[in-house]
């Protein structure tokens, strides 16, 4: 395996999953992230750059509310990453992508912008998407109206303090699709879609990075969106072997605004 992804060990992280939380542990290990693999580094280096300007969200007129797909005649995909677990795995799994010349689009907890602001900036500066994916996590379809505005409302006001927008796109919690009240909340915010998902990788499930790269590469076609989550050990080790065979399949794997653009 190639040494941006040798730091998958040591996290415990939380899948998507409507059945409640899954943690796991794994052997502490860690290597730093190679700072080629790392644009947020050169900025740094660079304080007097200016930073990237932050996408705001957008409306694609041809597509339906809630997005699982994009066109079916494009050799594209799109990679989506629920964001929350150890940075330095959310870094390396970046900079793995990168490498490769892909680009992703994560969806961030706002209780893990708290704890790591940074991220934002770094994944912006690598060309990906960032979006919200609720405040803390919970099961947003099971919340009464008011309690699910706070929840995506948080994340977006972190989104915009860290990056000056509410990021481009919205994903619900603990759920594959939002509600319609849900919806609906998340256009009052600023959201004119929901980003849902047609390929399930699993890999919250812990069942070993072969069977994540088999997953997402029996179901992914020509404008798949694919759920993936940092902070899994078998999501950063199945990477390389993903990409790889999407580029032997001729799919490209972009930003979700780039799969639908």
């Amino acid at each position: 395996m190639r040494s941006g992804v040798a730091l998958a060990a040591g996290t415990l992280a939380s899948g998507c999953s409507a059945t409640g939380v899954v943690a796991h542990p794994v052997a502490a290990s860690r290597t730093s992230v190679p700072p080629s693999a790392n644009p947020a580094a050169a900025s740094a280096a660079n304080p007097s750059a200016k930073p990237a300007a932050a996408p705001a969200p957008r409306r694609f007129p041809q597509q339906p509310a809630e997005i699982t797909h994009g066109p079916r005649d494009r050799p594209r995909v799109a990679l989506t990453f629920h964001g929350q677990g150890d940075p330095a795995v959310a870094k390396a799994l970046l900079g793995e992508a990168e490498k490769a010349g892909a680009r992703v689009t994560v969806l961030a907890v706002g209780s893990w912008l708290d704890e790591h602001p940074g991220i934002a900036r770094r994944i912006l500066d690598g060309g990906h998407d960032l979006g919200n994916h609720t405040l803390r996590h919970l099961d947003i379809n099971a919340m009464s109206e008011a309690d699910a505005e706070a929840e995506i409302r948080g994340c977006a006001d972190r989104l915009r303090r860290l990056t000056g927008s509410i990021g481009t796109w919205f994903r619900p919690s603990r759920t594959p699709s939002a509600s319609a009240l849900v919806a609906g909340v998340a256009r009052r915010v600023g959201y004119p879609h929901v980003l849902s998902y047609d390929v399930d990788s699993l890999d919250y499930t812990s069942p070993g990075a072969p069977a994540v790269t088999r997953q997402v590469i029996g179901g992914v076609r020509d404008g798949s969106v694919v759920s993936l989550h940092f902070g899994y050990a078998d999501t950063v080790a199945a990477l390389p072997a993903v990409l790889e065979e999407l580029g032997r399949r001729g799919l490209r794997a972009v930003t979700t605004t780039e799969l639908l653009n």
